[in-house]
C-alpha cells in the first residue's frame, strides 16, 4: 500500500510539473516586452520545420516590421536575450542542425540557431486568433448542423449494412462529420459570448436597441429553432450508431492506424488522434445533443441562454421606457468624465470634480462646528472631532424639516447644573489664589496643592509671555553685566481673582516651587504673588 501511495504521489507531482511547464509557455504574452516577443514568435510561426539564427530573425523582423512595432529596431544582443528567454519558457528549441560556415565570423553569427516548439506554435496561434477577432461578432454556421445530420444518417446506414461499413469510407465520413461539428459548436460559443457582452451594457440608445432587438428576435430565434429541430434527429442517429461504434472504430484503426501506432512502439510518446477516432469524441457529440447522464445537454443550455438574452433585452426596454421620465443611464457621460480625470493635472482634477458633482472639500459641507471646540490647524480630519450632521441632510440631502415640530425642550435643569459647576470652579480658583498669596516669598517652605500649582504655572506662563527681553550694553550697572538679557515687565494680573504675579530675573537665585504633584525649580528667577490692589513688591534688590 505504501508503494502504491508513493507512486500516486510521484505521479501527481509529475503532472503538476508538466502543467507548470505548459503554462510557462504563456509567460511571454504578459511580459513587459510582449510586443517584441509576439513579433519574434510570428517570424518562427511563418516557417515550417526551419531553424533560424539571430541574423535571419533580424532580417525577417526588418522586412515585416511596421513603424509602431518595437521589435523592428532590435539589435543582435537584445534579440539573442529574447530568444534565450523563449527557450527557457519552452516556446523555442535549440536547433541540432550542423552549422556550415566559411569563416569564423559567419560561424559565430550562425552557431546559435532556434526552431519552433509544438507548444510555442499552439500558444502563438491561439494568441493571434484572439488578437484578430476577440471582439468581433462571429456568425453561427447553422448550415453545418444540416451536414452533421446528413453525415450521421449516412454513417448509421453504413454501420447497419450487411458486412459492416467500408473502413476507408467510414473514416472519410467521420473525419468530415467531426470537423463540421467542431466548427458549428465553436461558432455557437463565440456568438453567445459576444451576445452576453453586449446585453450586459445598460447604455444602449434607440438605434442600438433596435439593432439588437432584430438580432435576438430574428437571428437567435432562427438558430434556436434550427437546433431544436435537428437535435432529436441527430440523437436518434447516434442511438442507432452506438451499438456498432466499437466495432466500427476497431476496423478503422486496423485499416489506417496512423500515428496511433507510435503509442505501442514508443510508450512515452502521447499521440493526439484526429477527432472521431476515439470513443470519447463520440461521447462528447452525444452529450451535446442529448441528456445522457442527467446533467442536461448543450441544446438545453442553448435554450436557457436564449431565454436569458430575451430577458436582458426586456430589461433594456424597460430602462429605455423609464428614461422618458429622466431615469436613464449616464454610462457614456461617466466614461467621458473618467477620461477627463485621467488626463487632468491634480489641480485641474479638483476643478473638474467641483464642476461635475458640486462637491467641495469637507470643510465646505455647510455644517458649523461647535464654537466652543477649538481644533488646532495641525490636527488631521481623520482623527479630529466629528461634526454632527442632521439626519435629513445625511440621508436625504435636504435641510427641510419633516413632520411636526418637536416640543421645546426645557433646559432649566441643565442650566442649573452648569451654573453650579461654574460656581464650584470659581470657588476653587479663589481658594487657589488665596493659597498663593499666603505662600508668596516662601515657596520653598510650603507645599502647594494641585489647584494652586496649576494657577501659579498659568500666571507665570502669561507673565513671561507679556515680558520683553532686551540685551544689555556697557551703560548697564549693578549686578547685570554687559550682554545679559533683562527681564522687564514680567507681570500679569487677574481682576476676578484679585491676584497679581510679578517675576524678576535674578542671576544666581533659584526659586523652588513645591507641590503635591512634584517640585519645579526656576533658575535665575524671583516670583512674587500679592493682591491686585496692592503695589508690586520691590524684590529686585533682595
Amino acid at each position: 500500500m505504501k508503494g502504491d501511495e508513493l507512486h500516486e504521489e510521484l505521479a501527481d507531482q509529475g503532472r503538476g510539473t508538466e502543467t507548470w511547464d505548459r503554462l510557462s509557455a504563456y509567460a511571454y504574452l504578459s511580459a513587459p516586452e510582449r510586443l517584441e516577443y509576439v513579433a519574434v514568435m510570428r517570424v518562427f510561426c511563418g516557417t515550417l520545420l526551419a531553424d533560424l539564427a539571430v541574423p535571419d530573425v533580424l532580417a525577417k523582423l526588418a522586412q515585416a516590421g511596421s513603424p509602431g512595432n518595437p521589435a523592428a529596431v532590435l539589435d543582435a544582443e537584445t534579440l539573442t536575450a529574447r530568444l534565450e528567454q523563449l527557450v527557457r519558457w519552452g516556446n523555442l528549441l535549440r536547433s541540432t542542425h550542423t552549422v556550415r560556415a566559411s569563416s569564423i565570423a559567419e560561424y559565430q553569427r550562425s552557431r546559435s540557431r532556434y526552431q519552433l516548439s509544438k507548444l510555442g506554435e499552439r500558444v502563438q496561434r491561439d494568441a493571434d486568433e484572439v488578437l484578430a477577432g476577440a471582439d468581433a461578432a462571429r456568425e453561427v454556421s447553422s448550415e453545418l448542423l444540416t451536414l452533421v445530420d446528413r453525415g450521421l444518417r449516412e454513417i448509421a446506414a453504413m454501420a447497419a449494412a450487411p458486412g459492416g461499413a467500408d473502413p476507408q469510407q467510414a473514416l472519410e465520413k467521420i473525419s468530415t462529420l467531426f470537423v463540421q461539428f467542431a466548427e458549428f459548436a465553436e461558432s455557437v460559443r463565440d456568438f453567445y459570448a459576444y451576445l452576453g457582452q453586449v446585453l450586459a451594457r445598460y447604455d444602449l440608445d434607440g438605434a442600438e436597441y433596435q439593432g439588437f432587438k432584430e438580432l435576438l428576435l430574428d437571428y437567435v430565434e432562427a438558430i434556436t429553432e434550427d437546433v431544436s429541430f435537428r437535435a432529436p434527429r441527430i440523437a436518434a442517429h447516434l442511438r442507432a450508431i452506438w451499438p456498432h461504434l466499437p466495432t466500427l472504430l476497431s476496423r478503422i484503426d486496423a485499416h489506417a492506424a496512423g500515428l496511433g501506432a507510435l503509442s505501442g512502439a514508443l510508450p512515452e510518446t502521447r499521440v493526439q488522434r484526429s477527432r472521431g477516432r476515439d470513443l470519447t469524441d463520440w461521447q462528447g457529440l452525444r452529450d451535446w445533443f442529448a441528456d445522457s447522464e442527467g446533467h442536461g445537454s448543450q441544446v438545453d443550455q442553448l435554450r436557457d441562454a436564449t431565454l436569458r438574452a430575451l430577458q436582458s433585452l426586456l430589461a433594456n426596454a424597460k430602462r429605455m421606457l423609464r428614461s422618458a421620465s429622466g431615469e436613464m443611464s449616464r454610462r457614456k457621460d461617466l466614461l467621458r468624465l473618467a477620461a477627463w480625470f485621467d488626463a487632468a493635472e491634480p489641480e485641474e482634477a479638483h476643478d473638474i470634480a467641483v464642476a461635475a458633482f458640486g462637491l467641495y472639500g469637507a470643510r465646505h459641507l455647510g455644517v458649523a462646528p461647535d464654537p466652543d471646540l477649538s481644533v488646532p490647524a495641525y490636527v488631521s480630519w481623520w482623527t479630529g472631532p466629528v461634526v454632527d450632521v442632521p439626519v435629513a441632510l445625511r440621508e436625504r440631502g435636504s435641510r427641510a424639516p419633516r413632520g411636526r415640530a418637536a416640543a421645546v425642550e426645557d433646559h432649566g435643569e441643565q442650566k442649573r447644573r452648569l451654573m453650579e459647576q461654574a460656581r464650584e470652579q470659581a470657588a476653587a480658583r479663589q481658594a487657589a489664589a488665596a493659597e498663593l498669596r499666603s505662600a508668596s516669598g516662601r515657596f520653598d517652605q510650603v507645599r502647594l496643592g494641585s489647584a494652586a500649582m496649576r494657577l501659579l504655572l498659568e500666571l507665570l506662563t502669561t507673565a513671561l509671555g507679556n515680558a520683553q527681553l532686551h540685551k544689555g550694553d556697557k551703560s548697564d550697572r549693578g549686578d547685570r553685566a554687559a550682554g545679559d538679557f533683562l527681564l522687564d515687565g514680567a507681570q500679569v494680573s487677574d481682576a476676578d481673582l484679585g491676584i497679581r504675579l510679578t517675576a524678576w530675573r535674578t542671576p544666581g537665585r533659584h526659586t523652588l516651587l513645591r507641590s503635591v504633584d512634584g517640585d519645579l525649580t526656576a533658575d535665575d528667577l524671583t516670583l512674587a504673588v500679592e493682591s491686585a490692589s496692592q503695589p508690586a513688591a520691590e524684590e529686585a534688590s533682595a
